[in-house]
């Protein structure tokens, strides 16, 4: 059975081995940030349970600021409650769960409990061989990102409602 929930705290060590299973360590959220993350905006984690365990999730602060900025991604603090975009910091599906949808599934009631909020619309960043998969979700590549998380290029992309 597959249920998709909003973090709560006790949810800390789940979402941080995902997050390590998902991506390299310099681009990985630490366990500090998703800590504060939690504690600050645990409705903005959408996480994805099969059979009872959590194996994917996405997450991210709602802003006014139109462009996903990498201070963001440690400064919890920033997010606005109000704030008429929703950032996406991360679509991480454990690998031994990815190829079936999950994350896809995630990713859609983030989108529309945003939809729902009356933001704007949603904002990420990915690597160039994702850019293909968020937009079929709608998103619309804004081209390379000014960002430096991770060392890496990144494409900033957006879906407004």
């Amino acid at each position: 059975m597959i249920t998709i929930r909003n973090a709560r705290g006790d949810d800390l060590e789940r979402i941080c081995a995902i997050e390590q299973a998902c991506f390299p360590a310099a681009e990985a959220a630490s366990r500090e940030s998703i800590r504060e993350r939690l504690r600050v905006y645990p409705e903005h984690f959408w996480l994805l349970e099969a059979d009872g365990e959590v194996v994917s999730f996405v997450n991210g602060m709602a802003t006014d600021t139109p462009h996903l900025e990498d201070e963001m991604y440690e400064n919890a603090s920033l997010h606005n409650e109000k704030g008429a975009w929703q950032m996406i910091f991360g679509v991480d599906t454990h690998p031994d769960f990815r190829k079936k949808g999950y994350a896809g599934q995630a990713l859609m009631a983030m989108i529309e409990d945003a939809r729902k909020a009356g933001r704007k619309g949603l904002v990420l960043t990915c690597k160039d061989r994702l850019v293909h998969y968020y937009a079929r979700f709608g998103f619309v590549d804004e081209g390379i990102s000014d960002s430096e998380h991770g060392g890496v290029v990144w494409h900033e992309m957006r879906l407004t409602f």
